[in-house]
């Protein structure tokens, strides 16, 4: 359980302006997040059990972001939710909330026995996060194409007040077909946003089937500096990778560009069937499925704990 506020990493042990490397993050941390991020698959199964339907494979894709930003990049505190120099975190795909709320519960924003209701009337965890109900939550979501420009709002508002936090939005790869935002995006390279980062998670696929058969984004990472923005691609499964970019960008105060990250990642990872078949946008599994599931998930740790035993 995370007991005190993450104020940013340690200073780079290697030298000023040296570039971190993922060899540089203690294997402790690595297993940490890693676990972290299972925890997220397992109770997402959990609690869509509950609702009898949801959002598996949208969450499963963004299960490493949600651990690293929320048990290495972000700046919180624990039962603190509104502490005012915290990061803020919005979620543009609003429907991987239920990958969320079990974080949120983790650092003490409200009783974890919230989650065994989720859904349910008078629970105020529902499908799509509601900020006005869940603490924790720093913007309702769902609306697809709004989140950028509120995180954006809050950049500006905190410039406004004196203040100086970090603001992470994530976005659906499909969301890159709303023209909200890349208004957002021209404005915050306006306004020097420095301290605005954006996430993609790029798994390929939204609703109605292959992202680029339903409008296609690409070039992506060129659209987005021609926007002004400053631009990284990372595997948005492998926690060391993604907590050592974080870490660099948490590092260089100075930046005045906006951050774009393409998290690539697989829609549905960590359940094989579930990567291999787009229909599993919104559903529900059996009970016999979901004990499936659940032991495809831990069996994959169990091999990597065998791997990095054998490798040390």
């Amino acid at each position: 359980m995370p007991t005190t506020a993450i104020a940013g990493p340690a200073p780079d042990p290697m030298g000023a302006g040296r570039p971190l490397t993922p060899e540089i993050l203690a294997p402790e941390t690595v297993a940490h997040l890693e676990e972290r991020a299972r925890h997220v698959r397992l109770e997402t199964i959990r609690l869509i059990a509950i609702a009898k339907v949801g959002h598996y494979s949208s969450t499963f894709s963004c299960a490493e972001l949600f651990a690293t930003l929320y048990y290495d990049a972000m700046r919180l505190r624990h039962g603190e939710p509104r502490w005012p120099d915290r990061d803020r975190f919005l979620m543009g795909k609003g429907h991987a909330a239920v990958g969320l709320y079990p974080l949120l519960a983790d650092w003490g924003f409200f009783p974890k026995e919230l989650l065994d209701g989720y859904t349910r009337l008078g629970n105020p965890l529902g499908d799509h996060p509601d900020m006005t109900k869940v603490p924790g939550v720093d913007f309702s979501s769902g609306s697809i194409g709004h989140a950028l420009s509120a995180g954006l709002g809050m950049v500006m508002g905190g410039r406004m007040l004196g203040q100086r936090f970090d603001v992470y939005v994530m976005l659906g790869d499909g969301e890159m077909q709303e023209g909200q935002v890349w208004e957002a995006a021209m404005a915050a390279a306006h306004q020097r946003a420095g301290n605005l980062i954006a996430i993609v998670d790029r798994n390929g696929y939204q609703l109605d089937g292959q992202v680029d058969e339903v409008m296609g984004i690409e070039p992506l990472a060129d659209k987005w500096r021609a926007f002004g923005w400053e631009v990284h691609e990372v595997d948005g499964h492998d926690v060391a990778a993604l907590a050592t970019l974080f870490r660099r960008l948490k590092q260089d105060e100075a930046r005045e560009k906006p951050a774009c990250i393409i998290a690539r990642t697989l829609k549905g990872k960590g359940v094989g069937y579930m990567e291999r078949e787009a229909g599993w946008h919104l559903g529900y599994l059996a009970p016999e499925d979901e004990a499936a599931a659940i032991a495809e998930i831990m069996g994959q740790a169990a091999a990597r704990t065998r791997f990095q035993g054998d490798a040390r």
